[in-house]
């Protein structure tokens, strides 16, 4: 059975107290009266000095405890220094918090060893996509310095994709250096006020060729707009790169054949854009991870995408400049049905419609 500092104090006192009325009662020189008084007093004062000095003792032992804690968790200890001094129970209370602190470090622990495989994965992604254009260069480069008679049209033939594959390797690396800028808040939002469905229709212009290379339709929903378009207020290269970022993963892992549709729904205070594609969809275990530098939901994707010329960091950037715009990126997809990738843009106010600031 678990007993607590006051109980213990009280047993403790009742005990002295109980042989020192038992003494007093039985000296000749006290009457009754007298000795019942000299044993109530005597229970509260043995009471007081117990439990004080019960208290006082165990707190001195919490402060060494809390010393060594405090190197763990400084701040959080050093506001609860005089917490459990002369209180009831101060170990079942500081019991709970060193349980709660060691479940706060576990998940700590545990979230440290994800990050800790994640950084392995991408190092590891990181080396292999550096790795595929260089070597492709270094194969068409050497080629041609070893062998005197290649003639001039396979000279510059291999020099073409040995450029090419240079090309990849810069697109790959400002890849890098973009979204390493994005993470750690150095890109700047240009905000300004501008015709969202201008912007589709130049995006489907540009990846018109890729579209007709697999026979997808392009398509805008609403076909017809209002006269003046759809204005947002947002960056409009930024929103170009995520806008082409998202169609072009819907021209090149939609179904052949098939349709991507760009849907821009609006309300009193922003738009929602929505890239939707009729490919294979997304399972649901990938889902929260598509975002994450070069993951790869199965090599055949990723087979594609070099082949394609993709990064595989196009929806990582996406997804931190949409988040630089204080929105959120939305994936619905079930598989067999299909993929739709959604976010939201403000609406310029009336009284910002030629406005044209910066921000964080």
């Amino acid at each position: 059975m678990k007993l607590s500092s006051r109980t213990i104090a009280v047993l403790l006192s009742l005990l002295v107290a109980t042989i020192l009325s038992l003494l007093a009662w039985l000296s000749p020189s006290l009457p009754l009266r007298e000795g019942v008084l000299v044993a109530g007093i005597t229970i509260a004062a043995c009471f007081l000095l117990l439990y004080l000095m019960f208290e006082a003792l165990i707190f001195q032992e919490i402060n060494n405890i809390y010393e060594g804690l405090e190197h763990i968790k400084r701040k959080e200890f050093r506001r609860m220094s005089n917490k459990f001094l002369f209180r009831p129970e101060p170990l079942k209370r500081m019991r709970d918090e060193i349980l709660d602190m060691a479940q706060r470090k576990q998940q700590e622990i545990d979230e440290l060893k994800r990050l800790q495989v994640l950084r392995r994965e991408f190092l590891a992604d990181v080396s292999h996509e550096l790795k595929t254009p260089i070597f492709a260069a270094q194969g068409f480069v050497h080629t041609i310095l070893d062998d005197d008679d290649v003639d001039e049209f396979t000279r510059k033939k291999f020099l073409q994709k040995a450029a090419s594959s240079l090309d990849a390797l810069d697109a790959l690396v400002q890849d890098l250096v973009t979204i390493s800028q994005l993470e750690k808040g150095v890109v700047r939002m240009r905000r300004q006020n501008f015709d969202l469905v201008q912007l589709v229709h130049d995006i489907f212009e540009q990846l018109e060729l890729k579209a007709v290379r697999r026979n997808v339709q392009l398509a805008l929903s609403p076909p017809e707009f209002p006269a003046g378009g759809l204005h947002v207020l947002a960056d409009r290269n930024r929103i170009r790169q995520v806008l082409i970022n998202l169609i072009d993963n819907a021209i090149k892992y939609g179904r052949e054949n098939g349709h991507v549709t760009v849907e821009l729904t609006e309300n009193a205070k922003s738009v929602r854009v929505s890239v939707r594609d009729d490919g294979e969809g997304i399972p649901k275990q990938h889902q929260n991870r598509i975002f994450e530098r070069f993951y790869r939901i199965d090599k055949s994707r990723t087979r594609e995408s070099r082949e394609a010329g993709g990064s595989g960091l196009g929806l990582a950037i996406s997804k931190h400049i949409v988040e630089a715009h204080k929105s959120a990126i939305r994936v619905q997809s079930e598989p067999g049905q299909g993929t739709t990738l959604e976010f939201k843009l403000a609406k310029p106010k009336a009284v910002n419609l030629r406005s044209d600031e910066a921000v964080s």
